[in-house]
């Protein structure tokens, strides 16, 4: 599967030590991120990552635009939810473009814990299941 990765300035830290304690999930899988997360998580973890730009120069909309083009089957994005001001417009279209794709998505650490255990399972395979239709 192909899994995005994106955080917000003051959760990338926290994507680097999630992605350190699930590396053994991601290593079997394509990631790619945006530019300063991608960077900082292949440092810490040796993981291959495919490098978007950064957010504020389109890696959203590179990203957004994978999502609708099916190229991307999970999307985990730590957003600071004490500063939603920060969220843009490219953030937010990258939400509502993995909810018309049925894509699953992470925005806090709980739901990509979940999202990660079950991909360890094999329940999101969408290529093993199918994907749902709407």
């Amino acid at each position: 599967m192909k899994i995005a990765l994106s955080a917000q300035d003051v959760k990338k830290e926290l994507m680097v030590r999630f992605c350190i304690a699930y590396n053994g999930v991601f290593v079997k899988h394509k990631l790619c991120a945006t530019a300063a997360t991608g960077k900082l998580v292949a440092e810490a973890t040796n993981l291959e990552i495919e490098t978007f730009l950064d957010s504020k120069q389109g890696g959203c909309e590179q990203m957004s635009s994978r999502v609708s083009c099916g190229e991307i089957d999970m999307v985990i994005f730590f957003r600071d939810p004490i500063r939603p001001e920060l969220m843009g417009v490219p953030e937010d279209d990258l939400v509502r473009l993995c909810d018309l794709h049925t894509i699953p998505l992470a925005t806090n650490l709980a739901t990509a814990e979940v999202l990660v255990h079950g991909l360890e399972r094999g329940d999101l395979d969408w290529r093993k299941v199918g994907r749902p239709l709407i």
